[in-house]
């Protein structure tokens, strides 16, 4: 049983970390290509600005859900129970 709990919490470390290391490298890239792009051609910077803010609502909205699954494995992991 504590196996279980113990692998339950590593496992959820893991997803975590890697996944906001994932959307810190992410938002990192895409901000300098933002910088890129606004640099080569001004007057695109409003397009280019709602384009990458959608892609940064979407990768939020994927960070809930990966808590939500978090949530899910703590407290109403059916291993547990068995």
């Amino acid at each position: 049983m504590e196996v279980i709990a113990q692998t339950t919490l590593s496992a959820i470390g893991w997803m975590v970390g890697l996944a906001l290391m994932g959307i810190g490298i992410g938002l990192g890239i895409m901000g300098s290509k933002v910088a890129e792009a606004v640099g080569r051609n001004p007057e695109t910077r409003s397009d280019v600005v709602h384009s990458v803010l959608m892609v940064a609502i979407v990768m939020s909205v994927l960070l809930l859900l990966l808590f939500a699954f978090v949530f899910i494995l703590l407290y109403f992991n059916p291993l547990l129970n068995a």
